[in-house]
C-alpha cells in the first residue's frame, strides 16, 4: 500500500490506520454493475477495500449512460463487467477484482456470497432483493440495500449484528406493477449517485465499525424536496430461520388493497368521512394537501398510533404511493385486522 494513498482519511482521528486496514483486508461483493453499483465500486476501490467482487451479465445500452456514469459512448455494445472491470483497475491497481459474468440465482447464489464479508445489493428488481436476503441470513452475512423510484431512494443495512432482515421490513415480494425499477418507471440520472454513496457509506461504516449504520432502520430520501427520513423497524426472529433457497424467486401479487386518485376522489366526492393519513414531510404537506387529510409523516408513526382508529379501514396517501405503501408494511404489525388502502400514484395521480 503506497503511504500517502489514503491519508486523507487515515488523518481523520475517527477512522486513522486502523480502519484502512480494516478496509484492505475485506472482501465485499456487489450485486449489479448499473446506476448503484457503479458508485458504490468506485468509491470503495478509490478508499482502498482490498477485494471487490461483480456480479454482472448485462451489456452497456446508450440509455444507461444518463446514470451509469462509468460507462460512455464508446463501450455501447460492450459488457458492462469487461468496461467497468478495465476503469476500476486503472484508478486503483492494489485491488483484487473478481468478476462474475451471470445473473445472480438460486444455484450459484451461496457459492458466490460464500468468500465475502459483505454484500452490497445494487439490483434493481425483487427478485433478486429477496435472493440476496435469504443468502445472506443463511451464510449470516450482512448487505447494503439501496433501491431507486424516479426521485427518490431508500437505503438500509440488512443481517447486521443480529438486527432486522430484509423481509422484516417487506415480508411479501409485492407486484412489480406497484412499484416499478427504473427501468419501466424512470430515475433523475443523478439519484443513482446519490443512493449508491450513501451505499457506499454504509458499507465503509460496517467493515471499518466507525459510527452508527442505518441496522434497523430505513433512510427515504427525497431528491425534490431534498430530505431525508428515518422509520425504524424491528427484528422479527422468524426471518432468521431461513435455511435453504427458494428454487426460484418471482414477484407474487401484493397483499395490500390499493385504489386509484380517481377513486380516491371520488370517496372523497361523497363527503362519507374517512381515514385518510398524509405520510409526507412537513413541506410537502404545508406545499399542498388535502383539507380531509390527517397529516403523519413516516418517520413519525410508532410515536402517533393513537391518533389512527384500527376499526376503521385507514387510506394511506404519500406523494408518489411508494412511502405509503412502506407505512401499510409497517402498521400491518401493529393493526393486524384492519383494512389499508394504498392511494395508487399518490398527490401526483390527483
Amino acid at each position: 500500500m503506497k503511504n500517502n494513498r489514503y491519508i486523507r482519511q487515515t488523518i481523520l482521528k475517527e477512522f486513522g490506520s486502523e480502519a484502512q486496514n480494516k478496509l484492505s483486508k475485506a472482501s465485499v461483493l456487489v450485486v449489479g454493475v448499473g446506476g448503484l453499483g457503479i458508485p458504490v465500486l468506485q468509491y470503495l476501490n478509490a478508499m482502498g477495500v482490498g477485494t471487490l467482487g461483480m456480479v454482472e451479465q448485462d451489456v452497456v445500452d446508450l440509455s444507461n449512460l444518463q446514470r451509469q456514469v462509468l460507462y460512455a459512448e464508446n463501450d455501447i455494445g460492450k459488457p458492462k463487467l469487461e468496461v467497468a472491470l478495465e476503469k476500476l483497475q486503472a484508478q486503483n491497481s492494489e485491488t483484487i477484482f473478481k468478476i462474475y459474468d451471470t445473473y445472480l440465482a438460486s444455484n450459484n447464489a451461496l457459492e458466490i456470497l460464500a468468500d465475502y464479508d459483505l454484500v452490497v445489493d445494487a439490483s434493481d428488481n425483487f427478485a433478486t432483493r429477496y435472493l440476496v436476503n435469504d443468502a445472506c441470513v443463511i451464510l449470516k452475512k450482512p448487505f447494503i440495500y439501496g433501491a431507486l423510484h424516479s426521485f427518490e431512494g431508500q437505503v438500509s443495512v440488512f443481517n447486521y449484528q443480529g438486527g432486522p432482515t430484509y423481509r422484516c421490513l417487506f415480508p411479501n415480494m409485492p407486484n412489480s406493477a406497484e412499484i416499478p425499477n427504473c427501468n419501466d418507471n424512470g430515475v433523475l440520472g443523478v439519484i443513482p449517485g446519490i443512493v449508491g454513496n450513501l451505499q457506499a457509506l454504509e458499507a465503509v461504516k460496517v467493515i471499518t465499525e466507525i459510527g452508527e449504520s442505518l441496522s434497523g432502520k430505513l433512510l427515504l430520501f427525497d431528491g425534490l424536496q431534498q430530505s431525508y427520513q428515518k422509520i425504524k423497524f424491528d427484528l422479527q426472529p422468524e426471518n432468521l430461520e431461513i435455511t435453504t433457497l427458494q428454487e426460484t424467486y418471482v414477484e407474487v401479487c401484493s397483499t395490500i388493497a390499493s385504489i386509484s386518485a380517481e377513486e380516491l376522489q371520488e370517496l372523497l366526492a361523497t363527503k362519507k368521512a374517512i381515514q385518510l393519513i398524509d405520510v409526507r414531510t412537513e413541506n410537502e404537506y404545508e406545499d399542498y394537501h388535502l383539507p380531509e387529510s390527517i397529516h403523519i409523516p413516516l418517520d413519525e408513526l410508532d410515536d402517533r398510533l393513537q391518533e389512527m382508529n384500527p376499526q376503521k379501514p385507514i387510506y394511506m396517501l404519500c406523494e408518489t404511493g411508494k412511502r405509503s405503501r412502506i407505512a401499510i408494511e409497517l402498521l400491518q404489525e401493529e393493526f393486524e385486522d384492519t383494512l389499508f388502502y394504498n392511494i395508487e400514484g399518490g398527490m401526483g395521480a390527483l
